[in-house]
């Protein structure tokens, strides 16, 4: 996805004023603003990955990745919540405080941002993220399957195996 972004896709604006490019940017420039003010970032970016946030509404406090490269790269990604989950100066307070000692955030319900030298490094963090989020959805899903579900007569996921014979007929 940064790959393909164009120059005018990216809006430059004030970081204590607003100009002409405000109407813009995004309802989160609050916190882009924070983000920028109190931590050495020099790149911000807000995403909405999907894997990531729906993780947010079923752990507690932090997303921490079972999968090689995330666990290597990210260790674990804090999750928080403030009462107005979109561009809020809580939740610039907040992303802003916890940015200084993670490099990625969650808020909860809602989506990431992340910090780094360059964009390109920032967007990475956002990557590796979901990815571990599709991981962990995965072996949960998995898990699920081998202890069969309930609500479906306990029904394994290898037990269509079975029936396997029944296929050489078609």
């Amino acid at each position: 996805m940064l790959g393909h972004l164009e120059s005018h896709d990216l809006i430059e604006t004030g970081l204590e004023s607003n100009d002409s490019g405000i109407m813009l940017a995004s309802t989160e420039i609050v916190v882009h603003r924070e983000i920028y003010l109190q931590t050495s970032a020099l790149a911000v970016i807000h995403c909405h990955p999907p894997h990531s946030v729906a993780l947010t509404l079923v752990e507690k406090e932090a997303v921490i990745p079972v999968d090689n490269e995330g666990s290597y790269l990210l260790r674990k990604v804090p999750i928080f919540q403030t009462e107005k989950t979109a561009g809020s100066k809580d939740v610039a307070r907040m992303a802003a405080e916890k940015l200084r000692e993670y490099k990625i955030v969650l808020l909860r319900g809602h989506g990431v941002f992340s910090t780094g030298p360059v964009l390109e490094e920032a967007f990475e963090w956002c990557s590796v993220l979901e990815e571990s989020a599709k991981l962990i959805y995965y072996v949960r899903m998995l898990q699920l399957a081998q202890v069969g579900i309930p609500a479906l007569g306990g029904a394994r996921s290898l037990e269509y195996r079975k029936h396997a014979e029944d296929f050489i007929n078609w």
